[in-house]
């Protein structure tokens, strides 16, 4: 039906089309229904109009054709002008169907109509009130931006207040006096701790005064007069405190490490006069450096005084050399344990205990005291008493190097000057009497064990971190050294020229210069080993041929060779067993004897078998060279010879 509908609308729009088309050309390009602005060509409207509603018309013939009910009706021979007739009445009834449903709604559709007046009176009125929020949303935005320009500025003119009031504030608090500063410096003592504090606050506050000074502050002049006052009166009571201290280290009997170290709570009244009064400060530093300088000398002169007095009695002499004549008092000085009543006596070639010194138990432990040891009839070696004094002088130092770097504030070379200023005395003394003591040793072991002394010492001096003691201990090891290879050159030169016809009678036992050697290379090769030296072997090395050579001159004094041999054997067994004892086994001295001894007992096996055995021995040493050589085939015509050895070997 809507495709029949659709087909019969179609025909009679192209009937209307075709009825305008011949009215138009009726009425002329004059007439006024044609709304055209220009006539139309003869000729042309025909044949176009034409050709326009007839492909218009096959266009909607061929458009319902293909619609399925003008399909159906084809096929069952429908007439299709009844079919339009049929659908046009009822599109009429449709019509006027519609017509009476609009005349009985029409009080609705004026109500509606009614309704929509009024909506569009609503929206105008709410258009206008839109346009006129608008207009004011755009006033308001100007507004803002207004206001955000204003912020900004305001902003920017705070920032720039709280930073003038910050640096105002810093001004003001730097130069404002209070009164609590005032009655701290003036009224309260120096060791109580708000006279400490106020004067921290005083001494920034003069700093901050001097700045703004530099500044071309105004201000500074109504509170310069003040602060001077106040400073002249903090400088006045520090400098009586400070000078009070360094006195009292001046009394009889008083430990004046005591208030050296009550001077490290006050390190601040330096460092303020230092900043303040420059030449109060120099004045406190010269009385400080007087002073102590004369307490360490007269200390150390009276402990050094004092400790040599402990020293054994009988001490080696020059002529107490190990090639020298043996003496009922050298036998005594080579035992390693004295006896009772000769305890005032020291060892020369043999180390026994002395070298104990420079174990850690004994290298750091405290001094000794000698009116105790005098009391106790004690007697050490120099060596013990070396330790003693440079302990003390160690110990003493570090504590002295510290406490300038700490309460002078100095570090550095600075450091290094102002501590030899306040020891460098003591130190010179002490070198004197080193010196002077060294020029009439003459006991190596004694030497070479303070050599080590000071070598441990400056490793601890390096572990404390004091460096200020390093050219101390170079100038003593500067005299130290030399004198130990003077005194083990005498030792070689002794061996060297001793003659083995004035030593007496002579037998195959150990000799007492072999025995000395053996005790003395064992203690210095012992020593040696914890800090080597090449120097030391050298010289050790210089006194070991000579010994060897001693030995074989010696040797050549017994008139058989079989004595001579056990001469030399004892003698290298002697000193390989002492060396052995305390050098470790594979050094040079026990691999050098060791070699010697060996073929020295193989020689007087040699000479033990060859009264009974001779002609058999050389027949096996010949053989054996013929053998090596490769011409064994020689032997076959010593069948004789063999025989009769035999013979000879089976009737003995």
């Amino acid at each position: 039906m809507a495709a029949v509908a659709t087909m019969a609308a179609a025909a009679r729009e192209l009937v209307l089309r075709a009825g305008a088309s011949d009215m138009e050309e009726e009425e002329g390009p004059l007439g006024s229904g044609t709304g055209l602005q220009e006539p139309l060509q003869l000729g042309e409207l025909d044949i176009t109009s034409d050709e326009f509603i007839l492909d218009e018309v096959d266009v909607h013939i061929q458009a319902n054709l293909e619609d399925e009910l003008v399909k159906e009706a084809l096929k069952t021979g429908v007439d299709l002008r009844h079919y339009s007739k049929q659908v046009e009445l009822e599109l009429q009834q449709i019509e006027q169907k519609s017509i009476r449903d609009y005349i009985q709604e029409s009080e609705n559709i004026a109500s509606l109509h009614n309704q929509i007046t009024a909506c569009d009176a609503v929206l105008e009125r709410m258009e206008q009130m839109l346009g006129a929020f608008q207009s004011d949303l755009s006033s308001i935005s100007s507004e803002i931006r207004t206001l955000q320009e204003q912020s900004g500025a305001m902003n920017i003119r705070l920032r720039n207040r709280q930073a003038v009031r910050g640096k105002l504030g810093e001004l003001v608090d730097g130069l404002v006096v209070p009164s609590a500063l005032v009655t701290a410096i003036l009224e309260a003592p120096v060791t109580e701790p708000r006279f400490l504090e106020q004067l921290q606050e005083l001494d920034a506050k003069a700093a901050a005064v001097r700045e703004q000074e530099a500044r071309g502050t105004a201000a500074c002049a109504d509170v310069r007069g003040v602060l001077d006052r106040l400073r002249v009166k903090a400088v006045t009571k520090i400098r009586e405190f400070i000078l009070q201290k360094i006195y009292s280290f001046r009394k009889p009997m008083t430990n004046y490490q005591i208030p050296q170290t009550a001077l490290l709570k006050y390190r601040f009244f330096y460092q303020f006069l230092l900043g303040n009064e420059r030449a109060t400060a120099k004045e406190i530093r010269d009385e400080y450096v007087e002073t102590l300088s004369k307490i360490y000398l007269s200390y150390y002169r009276s402990y050094l005084g004092r400790l040599m007095k402990v020293q054994y009695e009988e001490v080696a002499e020059k002529d107490d050399l190990m090639g020298v004549e043996d003496t009922a008092k050298k036998d005594i000085l080579e035992l390693g344990n004295p006896p009772p009543s000769l305890r005032s006596r020291n060892t020369i070639f043999t180390l026994g205990t002395r070298g104990s010194v420079i174990s850690p138990t004994e290298l750091e432990a405290p001094i000794l005291v000698p009116h105790t040891a005098q009391r106790g009839e004690q007697r050490y070696p120099y060596e013990a008493l070396f330790r003693s004094q440079h302990y003390a002088l160690l110990d003493n130092s570090c504590r002295e190097y510290l406490f300038i770097c700490e309460f002078f504030a100095v570090s550095g070379p600075a450091a290094h000057d102002l501590f030899h200023a306040v020891m460098g005395r003591t130190l010179s003394m002490t070198l004197k009497h080193l010196e002077s003591y060294l020029a009439d040793c003459y006991d190596a072991i004694a030497v070479f064990l303070c050599i080590h002394i000071v070598l441990r010492f400056r490793n601890i001096a390096a572990k404390r971190d004091v460096p200020a003691l390093d050219r101390y201990w170079e100038q003593v090891l500067a005299f130290l050294w030399p004198r130990f290879e003077l005194i083990l050159e005498m030792n070689v030169q002794s061996v060297r020229s001793t003659d083995p016809q004035r030593l007496g009678g002579l037998d195959t036992r150990p000799h007492y210069i072999t025995r000395r050697y053996a005790e003395f290379s064992s203690a210095l090769v012992s020593i040696n080993q914890t800090i080597p030296n090449e120097r030391t072997m050298q010289l050790l090395g210089q006194l070991q041929v000579e010994v060897e050579n001693f030995v074989l001159r010696v040797a050549a004094e017994f008139s058989s060779r079989k004595e001579q041999l056990v001469f030399l054997i004892n003698n290298y067994d002697m000193m390989l067993g002492v060396l052995m004892e305390r050098a470790a086994d594979d050094s040079k001295e026990v691999e050098s004897f060791q070699q010697l001894l060996n073929a020295r007992t193989q020689e007087f096996i040699e000479e033990l078998l060859s009264p009974p055995f001779g002609g058999l021995v050389a027949f096996v040493k010949e053989a054996e060279a013929l053998i090596e050589r490769g011409q064994a085939e020689r032997l076959r015509g010593e069948e004789a010879r063999v025989t009769q050895l035999i013979r000879g070997f089976g009737s003995s």
